[in-house]
């Protein structure tokens, strides 16, 4: 699949909104790129993800964890698509990420993180962290957008689908505040 034929469903999806935005990462954005809107659509989410897991087609994955809430279908479909079971992580009262409902990870289980889309790339890192704490091994991260234009770094392997270049600003010198533009939240925060 071409950058442009991803490109083509995230804008088809409406998936790529413009606007004023509150980003999770604190920053504001005139772009927002809402992963939920183009993984409702079930046949695009697999297709997509499966292209994501293809990336990691010779490595080692037995098993891909997501976190909540935004990872959790791009981790279901990745770990469809490698054939592995697929958890997820939960925040607390504190936000910090933890293993509930039974899930569990084994002493050198090679684990595949994925996640929908990293602007500064903390909550992949809690995901990574956790992991490690609980004696997996992290293999990779899969993500669909990576629009942290290379300040996300991570001491494995990240592919995406796409990088898009969105421009961020600090809060102190958003030129959307200082049009008093009024700003939206739309994460799952």
């Amino acid at each position: 699949m071409t950058e442009a034929q991803i490109l083509e469903r995230l804008t088809s999806t409406k998936a790529l909104l413009t606007g004023h935005f509150l980003l999770r990462s604190g920053l504001h954005s005139d772009r927002y790129f809402q992963a939920a809107l183009v993984l409702q659509h079930t046949r695009i989410a697999a297709e997509l993800c499966a292209e994501l897991a293809q990336r990691f087609a010779g490595t080692a994955v037995d098993a891909v964890i997501s976190p909540a809430i935004g990872g959790i279908v791009v981790g279901q479909e990745v770990g469809r698509a490698l054939g592995v079971r697929a958890i997820f992580a939960e925040k607390d009262e504190a936000s910090n990420l933890l293993l509930r409902r039974g899930f569990g990870i084994a002493r050198g289980e090679k684990i595949l993180v994925a996640e929908d889309v990293i602007t500064k790339g903390g909550r992949v890192q809690q995901t990574i962290d956790l992991v490690r704490q609980a004696g997996g091994i992290v293999v990779g991260v899969a993500v669909m957008v990576d629009r942290s234009g290379g300040q996300a770094v991570f001491d494995v392997p990240v592919k995406s689908l796409v990088k898009l270049d969105l421009p961020t600003y600090e809060p102190a010198a958003c030129p959307l505040c200082a049009r008093k533009l009024p700003i939206d939240k739309p994460g799952s925060k």
